[in-house]
């Protein structure tokens, strides 16, 4: 389960050492995560990182598929984190150390940098190979955070990112080797701990305003 730790001006939030999928007790842990961050006084930043082969493989399909009637509940409690994330009163770095696909990918572009393991690992958007579409809040998130030509690829071909083809493609902000993604996460983030606050949090929801309305808006996992 995630699990959040500061260290300095620096929050780190661990999304876990499993495959760190979507389920509704994981969202929860990471919702009382950010609240802490919130909450915090003074300069503050957030690293989002976690521990082994993934950063987050995205929904829990096995727990959609054995709650059908939460369906739209649950897609309404994932364009919530992704909102959150997205509006953040504090500079936030993902730190991808593995595999970062789907809902998972979505949320590292929440972020305001993603810094990516070089060697090993894949960012993917993999929706149009599992017959899953983007909700209209998941695709202008996508849109807002990448390159027209480069969100057109990601999501219509499935293409699997290494870290060097990410930081190329501009998904990423740097590829670097496996055991600087977190050091080089966290020296970002306590760059611009100094911008925590109201100022910040007004410039993001300004100028994600649209995406933001999306992905508050309504259950429907269709829009």
């Amino acid at each position: 389960m995630p699990t959040l730790e500061r260290h300095d001006d620096v929050f780190v939030l661990d999304l876990g050492d499993t495959e760190n999928r979507f389920h509704p007790d994981w969202l929860a842990a990471v919702d009382a995560a950010l609240d802490e961050v919130e909450g915090a006084d003074g300069p503050r930043a957030l690293v989002t990182a976690a521990t082994g082969k993934f950063f987050s493989n995205g929904l829990d399909l096995d727990w959609l598929g054995a709650h059908p009637d939460r369906h739209q509940d649950h897609v309404r409690d994932v364009h919530a984190l992704l909102a959150r994330m997205l509006a953040l009163p504090v500079f936030t770095v993902a730190a991808l150390q593995g595999h970062t696909f789907a809902a998972g990918a979505m949320l590292s572009l929440a972020h305001d940098l993603r810094v990516m393991r070089a060697d090993r690992g894949f960012w993917c958007l993999p929706e149009a190979d599992i017959g899953l579409p983007f909700t209209r809040g998941m695709s202008a998130l996508i849109q807002a955070r990448l390159a027209p030509q480069t969100a057109h690829e990601a999501m219509t071909t499935a293409r699997r990112y290494g870290g060097t083809e990410a930081h190329a493609a501009g998904i990423v902000d740097s590829a670097v080797p496996e055991d600087a993604v977190r050091s080089a996460a966290v020296d970002l983030a306590a760059a611009q701990a100094g911008k925590a606050g109201t100022t910040l949090a007004t410039i993001k929801a300004r100028m994600y305003a649209p995406v933001l309305d999306l992905l508050r808006a309504g259950t429907d996992p269709r829009g």
